[in-house]
Protein backbone atom coordinates (compact mmCIF):
# COMPACT_ATOMS: atom_id res chain seq x y z
CA UNK A 1 0.00 0.00 0.00
CA UNK A 2 1.43 3.38 -0.88
CA UNK A 3 1.76 5.76 2.02
CA UNK A 4 1.17 9.38 1.09
CA UNK A 5 2.89 12.34 2.69
CA UNK A 6 0.99 13.52 5.74
CA UNK A 7 0.71 16.86 7.49
CA UNK A 8 1.79 17.45 11.07
CA UNK A 9 -1.85 17.31 12.17
CA UNK A 10 -2.34 13.89 10.59
CA UNK A 11 0.88 12.68 12.21
CA UNK A 12 -0.24 13.77 15.65
CA UNK A 13 -3.60 12.03 15.23
CA UNK A 14 -1.87 8.85 14.06
CA UNK A 15 0.81 8.56 16.73
CA UNK A 16 -0.60 10.22 19.81
CA UNK A 17 -3.34 7.68 20.61
CA UNK A 18 -1.03 4.67 20.26
CA UNK A 19 0.55 5.11 23.70
CA UNK A 20 -1.73 7.72 25.22
CA UNK A 21 -3.04 5.25 27.78
CA UNK A 22 0.43 4.17 28.85
CA UNK A 23 1.70 7.51 30.15
CA UNK A 24 -0.26 8.79 33.09
CA UNK A 25 -0.35 11.51 35.71
CA UNK A 26 -0.94 10.67 39.40
CA UNK A 27 -3.87 12.01 41.40
CA UNK A 28 -3.05 14.20 44.38
CA UNK A 29 -1.88 11.98 47.27
CA UNK A 30 -3.79 12.90 50.40
CA UNK A 31 -0.65 12.89 52.52
CA UNK A 32 1.04 15.37 50.22
CA UNK A 33 -1.56 18.09 50.84
CA UNK A 34 -1.01 17.95 54.62
CA UNK A 35 2.75 18.17 54.13
CA UNK A 36 2.49 21.02 51.63
CA UNK A 37 0.33 23.13 53.94
CA UNK A 38 2.88 22.74 56.73
CA UNK A 39 5.63 24.14 54.51
CA UNK A 40 3.80 27.26 53.22
CA UNK A 41 5.18 29.66 55.82
CA UNK A 42 8.63 28.05 55.56
CA UNK A 43 8.76 28.64 51.81
CA UNK A 44 7.65 32.27 52.18
CA UNK A 45 10.72 32.91 54.32
CA UNK A 46 12.98 30.86 52.05
CA UNK A 47 11.82 32.80 49.01
CA UNK A 48 12.94 36.10 50.56
CA UNK A 49 16.29 34.55 51.46
CA UNK A 50 16.83 33.29 47.93
CA UNK A 51 15.97 36.70 46.49
CA UNK A 52 18.69 38.18 48.68
CA UNK A 53 21.13 35.42 47.66
CA UNK A 54 20.38 36.04 43.99
CA UNK A 55 20.98 39.79 44.32
CA UNK A 56 24.27 39.14 46.11
CA UNK A 57 25.26 36.60 43.48
CA UNK A 58 24.62 39.01 40.62
CA UNK A 59 26.74 41.65 42.32
CA UNK A 60 29.60 39.24 43.06
CA UNK A 61 29.62 37.83 39.53
CA UNK A 62 29.54 41.23 37.83
CA UNK A 63 32.61 41.75 35.65
CA UNK A 64 31.82 45.03 33.92
CA UNK A 65 29.63 48.14 34.15
CA UNK A 66 27.58 49.45 31.23
CA UNK A 67 28.13 53.20 30.54
CA UNK A 68 25.13 55.37 29.75
CA UNK A 69 25.07 58.72 27.97
CA UNK A 70 22.39 60.14 30.23
CA UNK A 71 20.86 59.06 33.50
CA UNK A 72 17.56 58.15 31.83
CA UNK A 73 19.07 56.15 28.94
CA UNK A 74 17.73 52.60 28.74
CA UNK A 75 20.67 51.16 26.79
CA UNK A 76 24.50 51.61 26.83
CA UNK A 77 25.79 54.72 25.08
CA UNK A 78 28.08 52.73 22.74
CA UNK A 79 25.10 51.07 21.01
CA UNK A 80 21.81 51.94 19.43
CA UNK A 81 18.83 50.02 20.77
CA UNK A 82 18.08 48.45 17.39
CA UNK A 83 21.63 47.08 17.22
CA UNK A 84 21.22 45.05 20.39
CA UNK A 85 20.07 41.50 19.65
CA UNK A 86 18.62 39.18 22.32
CA UNK A 87 21.18 36.70 23.57
CA UNK A 88 20.42 33.00 23.87
CA UNK A 89 21.01 31.09 27.10
CA UNK A 90 24.46 29.54 27.35
CA UNK A 91 26.32 27.30 29.77
CA UNK A 92 28.02 28.90 32.75
CA UNK A 93 30.93 27.17 34.45
CA UNK A 94 31.53 28.24 38.04
CA UNK A 95 34.88 27.20 39.50
CA UNK A 96 34.71 29.23 42.70
CA UNK A 97 35.28 26.91 45.67
CA UNK A 98 33.27 29.17 47.97
CA UNK A 99 30.15 28.61 45.80
CA UNK A 100 30.00 24.90 46.64
CA UNK A 101 28.17 25.64 49.90
CA UNK A 102 25.68 27.85 48.04
CA UNK A 103 25.01 25.05 45.53
CA UNK A 104 24.41 22.54 48.32
CA UNK A 105 21.91 24.84 50.04
CA UNK A 106 20.06 25.50 46.78
CA UNK A 107 19.88 21.79 45.98
CA UNK A 108 18.55 20.92 49.42
CA UNK A 109 15.74 23.44 49.13
CA UNK A 110 14.94 22.36 45.56
CA UNK A 111 14.71 18.68 46.52
CA UNK A 112 12.54 19.55 49.52
CA UNK A 113 10.09 21.37 47.27
CA UNK A 114 10.17 18.49 44.81
CA UNK A 115 9.20 16.03 47.54
CA UNK A 116 6.30 18.02 49.03
CA UNK A 117 4.79 19.05 45.67
CA UNK A 118 4.88 15.63 43.94
CA UNK A 119 7.59 16.57 41.42
CA UNK A 120 6.17 20.08 41.15
CA UNK A 121 2.70 18.99 40.05
CA UNK A 122 0.87 20.42 43.06
CA UNK A 123 3.09 23.45 43.68
CA UNK A 124 1.35 26.73 44.46
CA UNK A 125 2.14 29.81 42.34
CA UNK A 126 4.47 31.00 45.10
CA UNK A 127 6.27 27.65 45.23
CA UNK A 128 6.58 27.64 41.43
CA UNK A 129 8.28 31.03 41.61
CA UNK A 130 10.70 29.72 44.22
CA UNK A 131 11.43 26.63 42.09
CA UNK A 132 12.20 28.79 39.06
CA UNK A 133 14.52 30.94 41.18
CA UNK A 134 16.34 27.89 42.54
CA UNK A 135 16.77 26.29 39.10
CA UNK A 136 18.01 29.55 37.57
CA UNK A 137 20.54 30.10 40.34
CA UNK A 138 21.84 26.53 40.08
CA UNK A 139 22.27 26.87 36.31
CA UNK A 140 24.32 30.02 36.92
CA UNK A 141 26.49 28.05 39.37
CA UNK A 142 27.00 24.99 37.16
CA UNK A 143 30.36 23.44 38.15
CA UNK A 144 30.85 21.22 35.09
CA UNK A 145 32.28 22.04 31.68
CA UNK A 146 30.50 20.44 28.70
CA UNK A 147 27.54 19.15 30.74
CA UNK A 148 26.02 17.38 27.71
CA UNK A 149 29.09 15.12 27.64
CA UNK A 150 29.12 14.52 31.41
CA UNK A 151 25.62 13.09 31.91
CA UNK A 152 26.07 9.36 31.50
CA UNK A 153 24.41 7.12 34.07
CA UNK A 154 20.97 6.50 35.53
CA UNK A 155 18.82 9.48 36.52
CA UNK A 156 15.43 9.66 38.29
CA UNK A 157 13.06 12.53 37.56
CA UNK A 158 12.39 14.47 40.78
CA UNK A 159 10.91 17.73 39.48
CA UNK A 160 9.58 19.25 36.26
CA UNK A 161 7.92 22.49 35.18
CA UNK A 162 5.53 20.62 32.87
CA UNK A 163 3.85 17.21 32.65
CA UNK A 164 6.35 14.53 33.65
CA UNK A 165 5.47 12.28 30.69
CA UNK A 166 7.02 14.90 28.39
CA UNK A 167 10.46 13.75 29.55
CA UNK A 168 9.94 10.67 27.34
CA UNK A 169 11.45 10.78 23.82
CA UNK A 170 8.11 9.49 22.51
CA UNK A 171 6.38 12.75 23.44
CA UNK A 172 9.44 14.83 22.58
CA UNK A 173 9.16 13.50 19.03
CA UNK A 174 5.50 14.51 18.79
CA UNK A 175 6.40 18.06 19.83
CA UNK A 176 9.35 18.17 17.42
CA UNK A 177 7.16 16.98 14.52
CA UNK A 178 4.86 19.98 14.89
CA UNK A 179 6.12 23.41 13.72
CA UNK A 180 6.28 26.22 16.25
CA UNK A 181 3.39 28.03 14.58
CA UNK A 182 1.20 25.01 15.42
CA UNK A 183 2.57 24.61 18.94
CA UNK A 184 -0.84 25.34 20.49
CA UNK A 185 -2.26 22.25 18.79
CA UNK A 186 0.18 19.81 20.37
CA UNK A 187 0.00 21.60 23.74
CA UNK A 188 -3.77 21.09 23.68
CA UNK A 189 -3.22 17.41 22.88
CA UNK A 190 -0.87 17.02 25.85
CA UNK A 191 -3.33 18.78 28.16
CA UNK A 192 -6.22 16.58 27.00
CA UNK A 193 -4.08 13.50 27.61
CA UNK A 194 -3.16 14.82 31.06
CA UNK A 195 -6.79 15.31 32.06
CA UNK A 196 -7.93 12.02 30.53
CA UNK A 197 -5.52 9.98 32.63
CA UNK A 198 -5.94 11.57 36.06
CA UNK A 199 -7.40 8.32 37.45
CA UNK A 200 -4.10 6.56 36.80
CA UNK A 201 -0.79 6.79 38.63
CA UNK A 202 2.76 7.27 37.53
CA UNK A 203 5.71 5.83 39.45
CA UNK A 204 9.41 6.13 38.78
CA UNK A 205 10.45 8.12 35.73
CA UNK A 206 14.03 7.20 34.90
CA UNK A 207 16.48 8.10 32.14
CA UNK A 208 19.48 5.91 31.39
CA UNK A 209 22.19 7.57 29.31
CA UNK A 210 24.90 5.32 27.93
CA UNK A 211 27.42 5.16 25.12
CA UNK A 212 26.42 3.58 21.84
CA UNK A 213 28.90 0.82 21.07
CA UNK A 214 28.43 1.25 17.31
CA UNK A 215 29.33 4.95 17.07
CA UNK A 216 30.24 7.99 19.13
CA UNK A 217 26.65 8.93 19.91
CA UNK A 218 24.88 8.34 23.21
CA UNK A 219 21.70 6.36 23.80
CA UNK A 220 18.80 7.49 25.95
CA UNK A 221 16.49 4.92 27.51
CA UNK A 222 13.37 6.29 29.18
CA UNK A 223 11.55 4.09 31.71
CA UNK A 224 8.14 5.13 33.05
CA UNK A 225 6.36 2.97 35.64
CA UNK A 226 2.60 3.27 35.19
CA UNK A 227 -0.46 2.05 37.06
CA UNK A 228 -3.58 2.27 34.89
CA UNK A 229 -7.16 2.23 36.08
CA UNK A 230 -9.24 0.19 33.62
CA UNK A 231 -12.57 1.77 34.57
CA UNK A 232 -13.48 4.42 37.17
CA UNK A 233 -14.38 2.66 40.43
CA UNK A 234 -13.27 -0.72 39.12
CA UNK A 235 -10.74 -2.25 41.58
CA UNK A 236 -8.52 -3.78 38.88
CA UNK A 237 -5.46 -1.86 37.72
CA UNK A 238 -2.90 -2.67 35.04
CA UNK A 239 0.75 -2.07 35.87
CA UNK A 240 3.76 -1.99 33.61
CA UNK A 241 6.87 -0.10 32.56
CA UNK A 242 6.87 1.82 29.28
CA UNK A 243 10.37 1.84 27.80
CA UNK A 244 11.34 4.20 25.00
CA UNK A 245 14.77 4.18 23.33
CA UNK A 246 16.32 7.10 21.48
CA UNK A 247 19.62 8.17 19.96
CA UNK A 248 21.44 11.21 21.36
CA UNK A 249 23.74 13.25 19.14
CA UNK A 250 25.82 15.55 21.34
CA UNK A 251 26.63 19.14 20.35
CA UNK A 252 28.88 20.41 23.16
CA UNK A 253 28.72 22.07 25.53
CA UNK A 254 25.01 21.66 26.34
CA UNK A 255 22.91 20.34 23.44
CA UNK A 256 21.45 16.92 22.65
CA UNK A 257 19.64 16.10 19.43
CA UNK A 258 17.19 13.33 20.34
CA UNK A 259 15.83 10.89 17.73
CA UNK A 260 13.27 8.36 18.98
CA UNK A 261 13.74 4.74 17.90
CA UNK A 262 11.20 2.40 19.54
CA UNK A 263 8.82 1.89 22.45
CA UNK A 264 7.74 -1.23 24.33
CA UNK A 265 6.00 -2.33 27.54
CA UNK A 266 7.54 -4.65 30.14
CA UNK A 267 6.62 -5.93 33.58
CA UNK A 268 2.86 -6.09 33.04
CA UNK A 269 0.78 -7.60 35.85
CA UNK A 270 -1.82 -8.98 33.45
CA UNK A 271 -1.85 -12.81 33.73
CA UNK A 272 0.08 -14.54 30.93
CA UNK A 273 0.75 -11.18 29.22
CA UNK A 274 3.78 -10.46 31.43
CA UNK A 275 5.49 -13.74 30.53
CA UNK A 276 4.55 -13.37 26.88
CA UNK A 277 6.01 -9.85 26.65
CA UNK A 278 9.20 -11.01 28.38
CA UNK A 279 9.58 -13.99 26.04
CA UNK A 280 8.45 -12.17 22.89
CA UNK A 281 9.02 -8.43 23.38
CA UNK A 282 6.81 -6.32 21.14
CA UNK A 283 8.38 -3.05 20.07
CA UNK A 284 6.53 -0.21 18.41
CA UNK A 285 9.03 1.05 15.79
CA UNK A 286 8.21 4.71 16.27
CA UNK A 287 11.26 5.95 14.38
CA UNK A 288 10.54 3.76 11.35
CA UNK A 289 6.93 4.88 11.37
CA UNK A 290 8.00 8.52 11.26
CA UNK A 291 10.35 7.68 8.38
CA UNK A 292 7.53 6.15 6.35
CA UNK A 293 4.98 8.85 7.11
CA UNK A 294 7.00 12.07 6.93
CA UNK A 295 10.31 10.98 5.40
CA UNK A 296 12.45 11.58 8.49
CA UNK A 297 12.50 11.14 12.24
CA UNK A 298 11.75 14.43 14.05
CA UNK A 299 14.72 15.63 16.08
CA UNK A 300 14.02 17.03 19.54
CA UNK A 301 16.50 19.46 21.08
CA UNK A 302 17.44 19.23 24.76
CA UNK A 303 19.88 21.49 26.58
CA UNK A 304 21.57 20.60 29.86
CA UNK A 305 22.73 23.68 31.75
CA UNK A 306 23.60 22.05 35.05
CA UNK A 307 25.15 18.73 36.03
CA UNK A 308 27.19 17.60 39.00
CA UNK A 309 27.81 14.32 40.78
CA UNK A 310 24.19 14.02 41.88
CA UNK A 311 21.89 16.43 40.00
CA UNK A 312 21.09 17.32 36.38
CA UNK A 313 18.87 20.09 34.98
CA UNK A 314 17.77 19.75 31.36
CA UNK A 315 15.45 21.99 29.31
CA UNK A 316 13.39 21.15 26.23
CA UNK A 317 12.70 23.25 23.14
CA UNK A 318 9.92 25.13 24.94
CA UNK A 319 12.21 25.91 27.91
CA UNK A 320 10.41 23.48 30.22
CA UNK A 321 12.93 22.14 32.73
CA UNK A 322 13.37 18.63 34.11
CA UNK A 323 15.41 18.04 37.27
CA UNK A 324 16.97 14.60 37.65
CA UNK A 325 18.70 13.03 40.63
CA UNK A 326 21.37 10.42 40.02
CA UNK A 327 19.97 6.98 40.84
Amino acid sequence: MQISRMTASHLLVLLFPSLIGAFTTPPPPAAAFTTIISHRHHHSTIRQQHRQQEDALLVSKSKCTALYSMVDDDYPSDYDAEDLEPTSKSVSVDLEEDDAAIRDALKRELLLLASVTNRGEFATPEEKDIIVDLVTQLEALNPTADPALQSEGEWDLVLSSTQSFRSSPFFMAIRAAVPDENKAMVENGFNIHDRATTASRIGHVRQIISKNLDDDDLELTSEVDVNLGILPGFPVRVRGTVITNAQLSVLPPETWNVSVKNTQVKGSNVPFLDQYLDDFPIELPVGDLYERVRGSVPVANLKTFYVDEGLRITRDVDDNFFVFSRA
